[in-house]
């Protein structure tokens, strides 16, 4: 079964995740309504099953609840790969999203790394602040062990930039997480670990 659940409970915020990476319905409760949007069409595009609750203190602002929700679908990813054994380990997809063009590519290689050149051209959507996007994917590369770049390629329009991100994301990791049958089962390294 490679499924998961996180809990993860600080001074900052109460979070509940379940991941399945191969299906399910996605619920999603973050506190803030432009992240349920990101993350449902992350579960879509990625076909995840995908449980999110989170109570954040959203009276300060929404950083604390996108990083550690970030995190948390970090913690699960790693934690539903295990080994890694028979995943096909690297994925891409350049994906068009009206006027902009993402480009994203990601390695489940047991090593961290974001690479992030994305220009919001406004500070915000509704209230939700664009610079979170980026610390969203810092907490789940970190936690993930996965290298991942993502690129605008053009872009004018913010929400439209920011999902494509989450849209490319999810095919790359998707392609990524999904196992090869002539792997046999096997760590995609020659180094036999990831």
């Amino acid at each position: 079964m490679r499924t998961a659940i996180i809990k993860r409970k600080t001074n900052e915020t109460d979070i509940e995740l379940t991941l399945d990476l191969d299906g399910g319905k996605p619920f999603i409760d973050s506190g803030i309504g432009f992240m349920n949007h990101m993350l449902t069409l992350f579960a879509a595009h990625g076909r995840f099953g995908l449980e999110v609750r989170c109570k954040g203190d959203t009276d300060v602002d929404d950083h604390h609840s996108a990083e550690d929700i970030g995190i948390a679908l970090g913690q699960a990813f790693s934690e539903a790969l295990g080994e890694k054994r028979g995943i096909k380990r690297y994925g891409s997809c350049i994906l068009p999203m009206d006027e902009a063009l993402i480009l994203t590519a990601v390695d489940f290689s047991g090593r961290a790394h974001l690479t992030f050149d994305a220009a919001m051209p406004t500070e915000k959507v509704g209230s939700f602040d664009t610079e979170l996007v980026k610390e969203f994917w810092l907490g789940f590369v970190r936690q993930a062990q996965c290298s991942l770049h993502i690129r605008e390629i053009y872009g004018d329009n913010t929400h439209h930039i920011i999902e494509g991100i989450f849209k490319s994301a999810a095919r790359s990791i998707r392609a990524a997480v999904e196992t090869d049958a002539a792997l046999g089962g096997e760590i995609p390294s020659t180094k036999g670990k990831l």
